[in-house]
Parts: structure tokens; sequence; C-alpha cells
């Protein structure tokens, strides 16, 4: 897909200024969200059971759930747009590929995918220029390869940009993401939308959907 550059680089540059503190941050995210566990954790599920395909965390950041994957017994790897934070996930997480690129472009070959991650990695793409992405998860996962996309909710409001703590994104109606994502060859297998936790701002959404 073609892309613009700009904003590519704005959020790669941003998540570098802020790499080691971010890091620190994510790291443990996972340890007080029992749901979110729950729900990666059956994605897992569901990708084994369709068969050994591999699987990629789109937006991997420091790795630490490309290594939560991989320890679920997916063979899991990671491609994000910030040099220092896989720099920080190569050092954390030595057996695992990280390979840096857009999300965008993925050097994966059509089909070659049972499963893919998006856990807030989406949430910086300008609104306009988020459907390529969605068709570029659909041509690298296998015909009934699973996506899991975590993203922030607009609680009942419309799109809208927030001031995120490292650089401008996006919360969406958890109905208008899940209809672009159908449009570009997703059916949906199961939704969940939980309240902020303590420290938390916002609702949060996901999306488990299978590739048509």
């Amino acid at each position: 897909m073609a892309e613009s550059s700009s904003y590519l680089t704005a959020t790669a540059d941003a998540y570098d200024a802020v790499a080691d503190l971010y890091a620190d941050l994510a790291r443990d995210s996972l340890d007080g969200l029992p749901l979110d566990r729950a729900l990666i954790d059956a994605f897992a599920e569901l990708v084994r059971t369709a068969g050994p395909r591999p699987v990629v965390e789109a937006g991997c950041g420091p790795g630490y759930l490309t290594a939560h994957l991989r320890d679920l017994g997916l063979d899991a790897s990671g491609v994000d747009l910030s040099p220092a934070l896989l720099a920080i996930a190569r050092r954390d997480y030595p057996g695992l590929r990280f390979e840096l690129g857009s999300m965008g472009e993925l050097s994966v070959a059509d089909g070659e995918l049972g499963g893919l991650l998006s856990w807030y990695s989406t949430i910086h793409i300008p609104p306009p220029e988020l459907p390529p992405y969605f068709a570029e998860f659909r041509r690298v996962l296998a015909p009934g390869g699973l996506l899991l996309l975590g993203f922030f909710e607009s609680e009942g409001d419309p799109l809208a940009e927030f001031d995120h703590r490292v650089t401008p994104a996006y919360r969406w109606p958890i109905d208008e993401l899940a209809d672009l994502l159908r449009k570009e060859g997703f059916d949906e297998v199961a939704r969940m939308l939980r309240e902020p936790a303590e420290n938390e701002r916002f609702h949060h959404g996901r999306l488990l959907m299978r590739a048509s």
C-alpha cells in the first residue's frame, strides 16, 4: 500500500523519545486486567486450534505481548515503527523476532498468518488512512485467520481525536470500527467493552475478527 510518511515519522519519533518510560509502564500492564488477558488467551487458543501458522503482533512496541503470545504456544514475531522500542524488545526477549517497519506494509506473504494482534497500534492512524491497514491485515491472514484489535472506545460519542500521552490518537465507536473491518473482508467473532481501570481515562474496546 502507498503511505504518506508524515504521521508515521511523527509517531515513531514520539515513541523513540519516551521508549524507556513507555516500556517500563507497558511491561506489566496486563497484570491487573484479567478480562484483557482472557481475551488474548482465547485468541491464542483459537489460532492454535486452527493449525500451526505464525502470528504477528503489529505495532509490538517493547515486545511484552509478543512474548506473551510465545508463552501461549504461538510462533509469534513483532513489527514496529520505533527503533528505540525495538531495541528494548530485542534486549528483553532475545529469542523472538522483531522487525522494523510499518504494519501497513508487512513483510509477510499473502495468507501466511494464522493470527494478527493489533493492540492499540492503530489508534494513531488518521481515520481516512485506516482502511488500507485493515486491507493489509486481511492480505496476510489465511482464510479463517484471526485478528484481535484493541483500541480506545468513544463511549457513544462520534469518532474523535484526543490528547494521548505520547502522540495524538483517536477514540472509535465500536460499531463503526467493526463496519470498517467487515468492508475489508472480516467477520466478527466477538467484541468486548470494558470500563476504565484505575489510572485509565477511557473505555476500552476489543474486536475479535475472522478473515472471511
